[in-house]
């Protein structure tokens, strides 16, 4: 345990899927790394190298020195080209290298976990010189690394793992941005309610209520009169979510009923991940 109990349940979860991550790419062939991933612009290397930077990070290795390439068009934004800086200074490296630099990235960073001392207050280093506290690092340390290993299953053809640990802490992360993005992104009416009701490895009904003021909250009582109600699938739901599919790619996987121009509305703005 560590001395604040209210970070174990995200150093297990980020343990149960960095080490099943390691387990899918270990075996992989030399050609293998190179697959396109459900990640847009990002192979199975880049997203190892971005897990291993991450990482890295979070352990107060120093940012590598390098120059990214002028032709990488996916890199629109600041925080794009932040993130770009590991998995590009890495995209040169051979499968031993990858695999054995992830292992002992795994090691140091489970240590460290291991023999945190730290309130979860305390402000640590965030992406683009920012801070956050310490719980909430570690915390999306696991939405990054369950998703993408999400994305490596997918990839390679290794599905699993869409109920572990990681999946819950992405699941309560994702619902978090449900009021903004049917409040505010959608236009939702004001007094009205919009009913989700998830099935599949995790199921859940979330109903998003937006207020006279239009301001949206989530809970998990039902609605008896939503204006719209989707339902989906867990996976279909995080892949939309998370950006990985478009609404109109997985429309036979949504069951919409209620106001269909809304619901559109809210499928067209579900990606809330950058």
């Amino acid at each position: 345990m560590t001395v604040h109990p209210s970070l174990q349940t995200y150093a297990d979860a980020w343990t149960h899927s960095i080490e099943s991550i390691a387990e899918l790419v270990k075996p992989l062939a030399e050609g293998e790394w190179n697959r396109r991933t459900p990640c847009p612009a990002w192979s199975v290397r880049d997203i190892v190298s971005h897990i291993i930077g991450m990482e890295c990070e979070q352990l107060g290795d120093p940012r590598p020195i390098h120059s990214l390439p002028r032709d990488l068009y996916h890199v629109q934004s600041d925080f794009a080209r932040y993130m770009e800086m590991q998995v590009d200074v890495r995209r040169h490296h051979t499968s031993p290298e990858m695999t054995s630099e992830l292992e002992y990235t795994i090691i140091r960073r489970a240590r460290q976990l291991r023999n945190e001392t730290r309130d979860p207050e305390t402000m640590v280093r965030a992406p683009l010189g920012a801070e956050q506290t310490l719980e909430l690092a570690l915390r999306m340390r696991v939405f990054d690394v369950w998703v993408h290993e999400q994305d490596l299953r997918a990839t390679l053809g290794r599905p699993g793992n869409l109920d572990s640990p990681g999946a819950t802490v992405v699941r309560d992360t994702l619902l978090e941005a449900l009021p903004k993005v049917v409040a505010k992104d959608a236009g939702a009416p004001a007094n009205s309610a919009i009913v989700l009701d998830v099935h599949g490895p995790l199921e859940f009904l979330r109903t998003v209520r937006v207020d006279a003021e239009g301001r949206g909250s989530v809970d998990g009582s039902p609605s008896l009169g939503p204006v719209v109600t989707l339902a989906m699938d867990w996976e279909t739901y995080f892949l939309l979510a998370c950006g990985r599919v478009r609404a109109g790619a997985v429309a036979d996987r949504v069951k919409i009923e209620g106001d269909q121009d809304l619901a559109t509305a809210i499928l067209q703005n579900f990606a809330v991940t950058p």
